[in-house]
């Protein structure tokens, strides 16, 4: 009885998300805010609360989060990544500190302590590139010359979570300092293993992985990075971090068939992690947390236009490429999800999840709109009119021409 009721809960759960995925593309929406409210509507505190595969879709939602992070790796090579770091590093730092600062204040002012401003300051950072690159796609901007300014600080923010989750990972679990500085020496040296083999040795290793059926590349990549997280969730560093350095390991016609394969997957995993998220937020937490979260997202928002801007400047793109590029990085998305659902399971804050919840479904439905009206907006604003010419009074003088000609 028990399997035919998980059945039925997990089989309504999946038929629902494709419906809701479908009623996003017909209106070209994301799908993310509709799978939280989803998730919202189905949880605790929600219209029909679900028992029976909650645990199921529990574990759905960690294998959801690895192939994010995965498919994330995938679509960056090592070199890359280092050229990257290299040439664009300073829109990084200017890009942390405009919009993790925010979130971080915010925590703190709301007397959540520091390892939920910590939290707090990922949630406000990081923008979503699922959602950026499916509007960029919508707008046609793909080819845009601000573009590959785009993708750099989408790069670097990758790079950040590197870095950034492992020092989460310590402090939600509650390690004291000692033990937080050496799971972060594990994970920036396990990182930069990763990047030297993969540099020096990506060929051999994608070569070892490489299979022409389908069906074993699917399974050794996808166990392959299962079991890298296994590890590195055991060694006390983030399991996402290991399955993003597995996609940076790949690299050539590996990496491709990898992401054509496991693309359905990811995108089915990935939807159930939005939906558990929300299946652990009371719907009746939020409206406290509304007015917070709105004023956060509109700060941030502004915060994300002024890091495009400037680093569009520094690459030389015109004043309504450097608004486009500002008005394309406001989506924030699944990894403000991810990090935060860090800290909910782990009990940091009650009201942490319920506001990250109310941010991220603003800032995805405002991300689009900013995207779209940003340089417009900003073109009409900042140019400047003519003045209006006021109208010379007429002349009591007779023009030459006309004297010349009644005088002769």
């Amino acid at each position: 009885m028990h399997s035919a009721v998980l059945l039925i809960e997990f089989g309504s759960i999946i038929l629902g998300l494709g419906l809701l995925g479908r009623f996003a593309a017909r209106f070209r929406l994301s799908p993310i805010p509709l799978y939280l409210l989803a998730g919202l509507a189905f949880g605790e505190g929600g219209l029909l609360p679900l028992g029976a595969s909650e645990e199921f879709v529990s574990i759905g939602a960690e294998i959801g989060v690895i192939l994010l992070l995965l498919m994330l790796g995938l679509e960056y090579t090592a070199g890359d990544l280092v050229t990257n770091l290299k040439a664009h590093y300073p829109s990084g730092l200017v890009d942390g500190a405009l919009n993790a600062l925010p979130g971080a204040a915010a925590a703190l002012l709301l007397g959540w302590g520091p390892v939920a401003a910590v939290v707090l300051a990922g949630v406000t950072w990081i923008s979503s590139s699922g959602v950026i690159a499916k509007v960029l796609g919508d707008l046609g901007r793909v080819g845009n010359r601000e573009t590959p300014v785009i993708l750099s600080v989408l790069v670097l923010e990758d790079l950040a979570m590197a870095v950034y989750l492992p020092i989460v990972t310590a402090l939600v679990a509650g390690a004291g300092l000692l033990a937080g500085s050496v799971t972060l020496a594990i994970a920036l040296g396990a990182a930069g293993l990763v990047l030297f083999v993969a540099v020096r040795y990506g060929r051999l290793i994608s070569r070892f992985v490489s299979s022409d059926d389908p069906e074993k590349l699917l399974l050794v990549v996808l166990g392959l990075t299962i079991l890298v997280a296994g590890v590195a969730q055991q060694l006390q560093v983030s399991a996402a971090v290991g399955a993003f350095l597995v996609g940076i390991a790949l690299s050539g016609e590996v990496a491709e068939g990898a992401h054509t394969l496991l693309s359905p997957l990811r995108d089915l995993f990935a939807a159930v992690f939005f939906v558990f998220f929300g299946l652990h937020t009371d719907p009746a937490s939020i409206p406290p947390v509304l007015l917070p979260a709105l004023a956060l997202a509109l700060i941030t928002a502004a915060t994300k236009i002024a890091t495009g801007y400037w680093a569009a400047r520094r690459a030389g793109i015109s004043p309504k490429g450097r608004w486009r590029t500002g008005g394309a990085l406001v989506a924030r998305g699944e990894f403000s999800i991810v990090i935060a659902g860090l800290a909910v399971s782990a009990g940091i804050e009650p009201s942490l999840g319920p506001l990250a919840t109310a941010y991220v479904l603003i800032l995805v439905i405002l991300g689009p709109l900013t995207a779209r009206y940003t340089e417009p907006l900003a073109t009409r604003l900042t140019t400047r009119r003519p003045p209006p010419q006021t109208p010379s009074p007429p002349s009591s003088r007779v023009p030459e021409a006309t004297v010349g000609r009644d005088g002769g």
